[in-house]
């Protein structure tokens, strides 16, 4: 009785712009998080594989273990020897490479 068929019919327009209206923070957070979170890693995961394709014979690498050792064979897969201790060669798995600390000059196997 106190609402009239008029008034019901224009509250239910309205509907539209609430629903953009209530969806923007959820974009503004996904938004956030892809420039703050998930770009930075991309980069990083990047540069990782980047710095693990260009490893060498006779770097010096650091496995995820915490070893370190000097490359003494690259083999064009997944494995590397590295030389841990004087003697000591292990093979290790080319994505363990957690960091290349000093990269040397290519050896020139022709001599």
């Amino acid at each position: 009785m106190f609402v009239t068929p008029a008034y019901a019919q224009a509250a239910g327009g309205a509907g539209a712009g609430e629903i953009l209206t209530s969806l923007a923070p959820i974009l503004i957070l996904i938004v956030i998080f892809w420039f703050l979170i998930f770009r930075p890693q991309q980069k990083r995961m990047k540069a990782h594989q980047a710095m693990l394709s260009s490893v060498r014979r006779g770097d010096t690498v650091v496995t995820t273990g915490g070893i370190v050792g000097k490359v003494t064979k690259v083999v064009e897969g997944e494995d590397l020897e590295v030389e841990i201790s004087q003697g000591v060669k292990v093979k290790i798995v080319r994505s363990m490479i957690s960091d290349v600390r000093s990269k040397s000059e290519p050896v020139n196997d022709n001599k």
